[in-house]
C-alpha cells in the first residue's frame, strides 16, 4: 500500500503511524471525566463476561431513549446512557469486524447429491475465491473444494462472474492466475485437469458456461484480449470436456460485441443466448437469439426470438429452458419493468407469463445471474420459482403458468440475489436489516408450495448477530428532487448506540453514499460497513438516485445524458431532504462513493455546495480520460450518459478544480483496468496545488474494488479520521493512526 504525502513522496503506511497528534474539536474536561469513566465501567462488564439489559435501539430515533430488548446487554440497566458528541461513540462493531464480515459469495449450484456447492471470497487470504460443499450431515462444517494452490475467479468484462458450472459430480472453473478452465472431481482427491491452453498470464478468460452432455463439451462464453486489452473479442465456444488433448477452443457463435447466457435445450438440439453491441449496454437494448445444432455439434440456423424489431425497445436476459424444452425468458418489453416471457417455437412469437410492475431480474454487470427456477408438482404441474424486487425489497414466489397466478412464499430475506433449486428445496441468496448476505435452505410443502422451513447453510459474517443491539434499521425514504413531481429514494440509517446518546441540540453528522454503476441500486441490508458508523453516532443515507435500477425503465433512463447532473441533484436533495427533516446536521455533511460513485461524490464536491467533505474510491475525475481508457464493456456506456464533447468537459471534475472548496480523499487500487489510477492522480494533484486540504491512498495489487482484509481496514478507518478531523468536531474513540493530509497537517 502506498500513501501520497506532501512532495508528491511516497511514504509506507507504517510512516503514517508517526505523522504526530491530530487537530480535533476540544470537549470540556469534564465531559471528558464523564465519558471515561462510564466508558471504563462499560469495558469491565465486557470484560468479566456481564451482559447488558436488552435495549431496542429503534425504538427512538436521535437520541435514542431506552427500551427493552432481550437481546442487548444488561449495561443499559445499571448504568445511565453516557451523554458524548454524535461520532465519537465506542462501538465494538470495529474496523476488524467488518473486514471479518467482508466474504463475498459468487454464486450458488447443487451437485448431483442435492449438495450445496458455492463460491466465496476470503479478504483474509488476499480475496482468495474457494468453492465450498454443503457437509452430508446437518450440523457438520462444509468443506473447500478448491485446492490452495487454486482462486475460482474470472475477469470477463473485468466484472467477471459466472465462474463456475456444476453437473453431477464435476464442476469447470476458472481460475483467476491464467484464467485457464479447469475440470475438477466432486467425489475423489484428484487435482484440477486444465481444459483450455495456456495463452500466458490472463488475455483469455471465461464465463456463464454449461454443460453439453450430448457432445461432452462444455460451452461458455470467451473474451480475447490477446490482440487488444481494450477490444477485446467476445464469443460462443465449446471446450472439449475429455482431456486427452487441450485444443483452442471451437467458436459456435460470433460477430457482435458481446454475449452472455448460452444455453443448451434438455435434448443438445438448440442453444439459446443473448448478445448486444455498442453503444448499448445489455440493459439498454439486446437481442435473444436461438440457434438449431447440427449433427456435429454446429449452430447451422437461428431465429431471433425477441429485440430484434426496431419499433419495440427491450433489454432480455436471463433465458432457460424448461425440462419440456419451451423457452422462458425476461424482457422490460411495453411495461418498461422485467417481467417473464415464454417463446412460442412454431410461429416464433413470444408472450408474457405474468405482468407486474416489478423488475424479475437485475443488470447484467456480472454473468451467472439465476433469478428463476422450474419446479415439478406431480405428474404434470408446473410452477416457477422466481424472485422480484418492487419499491424497495425483494420477493420470493410461486408463479403458476397455467393459472396465472403468483404467491408469495414468506421468508425473513427482503434482499434476495440468486436462487437454485435442491431436493425438496430452494437455495436462495439474500439478506435483510438483520440477516447478512447470507444463503438459505428453504423447504417447501410439495401440497401447498407453502414454506416449511428456513436454515442459514452460509453466512458472509456469521458472528456480526452478536452486535444486534447495536445495529441500525433503515428506514425507506422517498424525497422530492429538483425535477418537479418526481421522486427519488433512500434508505437512511440513524445513529444507534445502546450505551451512547448526545445531547438533545445536537444533530448527528451525515455520510451520504453514492452507489456505483451508475446502472445499479442500492439495497437495505445489513452491512456492516454501514453499522460501523451508525453505532459512532453517524446518520447514514444510501441514495438510490434516478439512474438507478429497481423500479422500472423509465426510472433507469433519467441518467441518459444527465450523468453528474441528476444523480449529483438527487444526492444532494437526499441530504437536504433529512436536514429539513431534522435529522442530520448540515454543516456536517459528508459524501462518499465508488466508481461511478466516486464520480458523483467528486461531481457534488465540485458543482455543489451541499457537502463539506468527500471520499472518492477509485472514482472518476475526466470523463474524456475514461471513455479514452476504459475497458471495452463500458467504452460506449458513458456516451449515453454523457452526450457531446462540450458535456464531457463540462460535467469532468478535473476541469473545474477552482470549484472545490472542501477537504477530499482519494482511493485508487494500482491495477484497476476500469477506471485507471491515472484518474486518481490527476485529481490529487490539482486539488493539492489549489492548496485544498487532500489524501491519496493508493494500493499495490488491487483492481476495481478492494479485496484484501487490510485494504478494506485501512480505507473503512481513514475515512473516519478524515472526516473526523476535517468537519466532525468530536475525537474518534478508536485507536487509528491518521494519515497526512496536505495542505492540512
Amino acid at each position: 500500500m502506498r500513501v501520497c504525502a506532501a512532495g508528491d513522496e511516497l511514504v509506507s503506511m507504517s510512516v503514517c503511524a508517526l505523522l504526530g497528534p491530530v487537530r480535533f474539536f476540544a470537549p470540556s474536561s469534564s465531559l471528558i471525566s464523564n465519558f471515561n469513566a462510564l466508558n471504563r465501567a462499560f469495558i469491565n462488564r465486557v470484560s468479566t463476561g456481564r451482559h447488558f439489559r436488552s435495549y431496542n435501539p429503534m425504538a427512538s430515533s436521535m437520541s435514542s431513549s431506552s427500551s427493552t430488548n432481550k437481546d442487548v446487554p444488561e449495561v443499559a440497566e445499571q448504568l445511565a446512557k453516557i451523554t458524548a458528541p454524535y461520532g465519537s461513540w465506542k462501538s465494538p462493531i470495529t474496523a476488524e469486524v467488518v473486514t471479518g464480515a467482508s466474504k463475498r459469495l459468487g454464486g450458488t449450484a447443487v451437485d448431483g447429491n442435492g449438495r450445496l456447492i458455492w463460491l466465496e471470497s476470503r479478504p483474509t487470504e488476499s480475496g482468495r475465491g474457494v468453492l465450498v460443499k454443503e457437509s452430508d450431515n446437518p450440523g457438520d462444517e462444509p468443506s473447500d473444494i478448491t485446492p490452495k494452490e487454486f482462486s475460482v475467479r474470472n475477469t470477463t468484462q473485468e466484472y467477471g462472474g459466472g465462474a463456475f458450472t456444476v453437473a453431477g459430480d464435476i464442476v469447470v472453473f476458472s481460475n483467476y492466475k491464467d484464467q485457464r478452465l479447469y475440470k475438477q472431481s466432486l467425489i475423489s482427491d484428484s487435482p484440477p485437469q486444465a481444459l483450455t491452453p495456456d495463452y500466458g498470464g490472463r488475455s483469455v478468460s471465461y464465463a456463464d458456461g454449461v454443460f453439453d452432455s450430448r457432445f461432452n463439451r462444455f460451452i461458455t462464453i470467451q473474451e480475447d484480449g490477446r490482440q487488444s486489452s481494450l477490444n477485446t473479442i467476445t464469443t460462443i465456444v465449446s471446450v472439449e470436456l475429455d482431456g486427452k488433448d487441450i485444443n483452442d477452443p471451437k467458436v459456435l457463435v460470433g460477430g457482435n460485441d458481446f454475449y452472455a447466457f448460452p444455453r443448451v435445450d434438455p435434448k443438445g438440439e438448440r442453444i439459446a443466448w443473448i448478445e448486444w453491441g455498442h453503444p448499448n449496454m445489455p440493459w439498454d437494448k439486446s437481442e435473444l437469439w436461438v440457434g438449431y445444432l447440427s449433427e456435429n455439434g454446429e449452430v447451422y440456423k437461428r431465429v431471433c426470438v425477441a429485440g430484434g424489431d426496431p419499433k419495440l425497445v427491450e433489454s432480455p436476459t436471463e433465458p432457460k429452458w424448461s425440462a419440456q424444452g419451451e423457452l422462458f425468458f425476461i424482457t422490460d418489453r411495453q411495461s418498461g419493468f422485467w417481467n417473464l416471457f415464454k417463446w412460442f417455437e412454431v410461429n416464433n412469437e413470444v408472450a408474457p407469463v405474468y405482468s407486474l410492475n416489478a423488475e424479475f431480474s437485475r443488470p447484467l454487470w456480472v454473468f451467472g445471474t439465476n433469478s428463476y427456477e422450474f419446479l415439478r408438482i406431480g405428474a404434470e404441474r408446473n410452477v416457477i420459482l422466481c424472485s422480484y424486487r418492487q419499491r424497495g425489497q425483494s420477493y420470493l414466489g410461486v408463479l403458476d403458468e397455467a393459472q396465472s397466478s403468483l404467491s408469495l412464499l414468506d421468508i425473513p430475506f427482503t434482499d434476495i440475489d440468486n436462487i437454485a433449486l435442491g431436493n425438496h428445496c430452494i437455495y436462495v441468496e439474500g439478506s435483510s436489516a438483520l440477516h447478512p448476505p447470507s444463503i438459505a435452505k428453504v423447504t417447501l410443502n410439495e401440497r401447498t408450495l407453502g414454506v416449511e422451513g428456513f436454515t442459514v447453510i452460509w453466512s458472509s459474517s456469521p458472528d456480526i448477530l452478536k452486535f444486534k443491539s447495536y445495529f441500525s434499521l433503515p428506514e425507506f425514504i422517498e424525497f422530492p428532487t429538483e425535477v418537479p413531481g418526481q421522486n427519488a429514494y433512500a434508505y437512511f440509517y440513524p445513529p444507534s448506540n445502546p450505551i451512547y446518546q448526545a445531547s438533545q441540540d445536537e444533530k448527528p453528522p451525515l455520510l451520504l453514499k453514492s452507489h456505483g454503476g451508475p446502472t445499479a441500486e442500492t439495497r437495505g441490508n445489513l452491512n456492516p460497513s454501514i453499522q460501523y458508523w451508525t453505532s459512532r453516532g453517524w446518520g447514514y443515507v444510501d441514495v438510490n438516485y434516478g439512474g438507478s435500477t429497481g423500479y422500472g425503465r423509465e426510472y433507469r433512463e433519467r441518467l441518459l445524458r444527465q450523468w453528474g447532473i441528476v444523480d449529483v441533484n438527487d444526492c444532494c436533495s437526499c441530504a437536504r431532504f433529512l436536514v429539513d427533516s431534522g435529522k442530520v446536521d448540515g454543516e456536517r455533511l459528508c459524501i462518499t462513493g465508488g466508481s461511478a460513485g466516486g464520480y458523483t461524490t467528486l461531481a457534488a464536491l465540485a458543482f455543489r455546495d451541499t457537502f463539506k467533505a468527500g471520499a472518492s474510491l477509485y472514482g472518476i475525475a475526466d470523463l474524456s480520460l475514461l471513455r479514452a481508457d476504459t475497458h471495452k464493456f463500458e467504452s460506449h456506456y458513458i456516451d449515453n450518459l454523457v452526450g457531446d464533447e462540450k458535456d464531457y468537459f463540462e460535467r469532468s471534475p478535473i476541469n473545474f478544480v477552482d470549484k472545490f472548496s472542501c477537504p477530499i480523499i482519494l482511493f485508487q487500487g494500482l491495477e484497476d483496468k476500469v477506471v485507471l489510477p491515472n484518474q486518481a492522480r490527476k485529481i490529487y494533484h490539482a486539488l493539492k496545488d489549489k492548496g485544498l486540504p487532500v489524501a491519496l491512498v493508493e494500493y499495490e495489487g488491487e483492481q476495481h474494488g478492494f479485496r484484501k482484509a487490510e485494504n478494506i481496514k485501512f480505507t473503512l478507518e481513514q475515512q473516519m479520521m478524515f472526516f473526523a478531523r476535517s468537519v466532525g468536531r468530536f475525537q474518534v474513540a478508536d485507536n487509528i493512526n491518521p494519515i497526512k493530509i496536505d495542505n492540512f497537517d
